[in-house]
C-alpha cells in the first residue's frame, strides 16, 4: 500500500520522455512515475498521442496502477475550457474523484529574443502554461475542496531571472507564480493544499535546447551547486508527492525550489 493507493493524480505534460541515454526525460512522466509507486490512479494529458499510450503501458505494466491517457492541447484556437472540461468529465466519470492536480505542461519558443518573438510564440507560452493552469484550477476546484486535495504547479527561474531568449517562457511561468499565491490564500480555508516547485531538471527538452541554441543554452543554463541536474522522478517527483500528502498541509503557501537539490523558502 502506497500513500495515494486509490486516490486519483492529474498529471498534464506526462508523455513519456527519453534522454539520449535512453533515462528518463520529462519531468512529467517523472512525477507520474512517484505517484505510481505510491499506488495513485493516473490522468495523464498532453498534445502527443503516442507519447500518452507508451506512458500508460510503462507504468501500468510496472507499478500496477490504472492510467488514463487523455489528448489534450490549450492554445489560442481552441475552446479551451471545453477541452478541460473534457478532462476532468473522463477523470471522473472512470476513477470519481480528484485528490491530486499537478499542473506541468508547458510550451514555448525558447532561445527566441523578445524582439523577434512573434504573437504566435508569446501566445504557445502563454496558453499552453498559464492559460492552461487557470482552467485545470479552476474545473477541479469542487472536487479537490471535496477531497480536500491538492495542487502543484510549475513555474520557473526563468522568470525569477529574466532568461535571455525565454521571454514568453518567463512571462507565463511568473503568471503561474502569482495565481498559484493567490489560490493559496483563497482556498486555504477549504483546505486545498496550493504549492509551486520551480526545477531545473535535466530533460530532453533542456538537451533539445543545449543543441539546438548552445548559445543561449550558455547564457542562461548554470550547473546548480550540487554539482547535478535534478532528477524528473527523485529530485521533482518525489517532491510532488511529498506536497500532495495529507502529513504536508502546513506548507500550503510556500514555494519549492529545487536545483539540483531541494530546499524550502517562503
Amino acid at each position: 500500500m502506497g500513500f495515494f493507493t486509490g486516490k486519483t493524480v492529474i498529471i498534464t505534460g506526462a508523455g513519456k520522455a527519453t534522454l539520449s541515454d535512453g533515462k528518463c526525460g520529462s519531468i512529467g512522466y517523472g512525477i507520474a512515475t512517484a505517484f505510481a509507486k505510491e499506488g495513485a490512479n493516473l490522468v495523464i494529458t498532453g498534445r502527443n498521442v503516442k507519447k500518452l499510450e507508451d506512458a500508460k503501458a510503462d507504468l501500468e505494466e510496472k507499478y500496477g496502477i490504472k492510467v488514463l491517457p487523455i489528448q489534450a492541447d490549450v492554445n489560442a484556437g481552441a475552446d479551451n475550457e471545453t477541452v478541460v472540461n473534457n478532462v476532468v468529465r473522463q477523470t471522473i466519470d472512470t476513477f470519481g474523484d480528484i485528490h491530486v492536480l499537478i499542473n506541468n505542461a508547458q510550451a514555448s519558443a525558447s532561445g527566441v529574443t523578445l524582439a523577434d518573438h512573434t504573437t504566435d510564440q508569446f501566445n504557445l507560452a502563454l496558453y499552453s502554461g498559464l492559460y492552461a493552469t487557470f482552467y485545470y484550477m479552476k474545473a477541479c476546484y469542487p472536487y479537490l475542496k471535496k477531497t480536500q486535495g491538492s495542487v502543484v504547479n510549475f513555474a520557473s527561474g526563468a522568470g525569477i531571472s529574466g532568461n535571455f531568449g525565454q521571454c514568453s517562457y518567463a512571462a507565463a511561468k511568473e503568471g503561474i507564480r502569482g495565481l498559484t499565491r493567490v489560490a493559496a490564500t483563497e482556498w486555504g480555508p477549504d483546505n486545498i493544499n496550493v504549492n509551486i516547485v520551480c526545477p531545473l531538471a535535466w530533460t530532453a527538452q533542456l538537451e533539445n535546447f543545449q543543441r539546438d541554441y548552445p548559445e543561449a543554452y550558455k547564457a542562461n543554463v548554470k550547473m546548480p551547486p550540487m554539482g547535478h541536474f535534478g532528477d524528473s522522478e527523485m529530485e521533482i517527483g518525489r517532491v510532488c508527492v511529498q506536497l500532495a500528502s495529507p502529513d504536508f498541509k502546513y506548507m500550503t503557501g510556500e514555494t519549492l525550489t529545487l536545483q539540483g537539490g531541494s530546499g524550502l523558502r517562503p
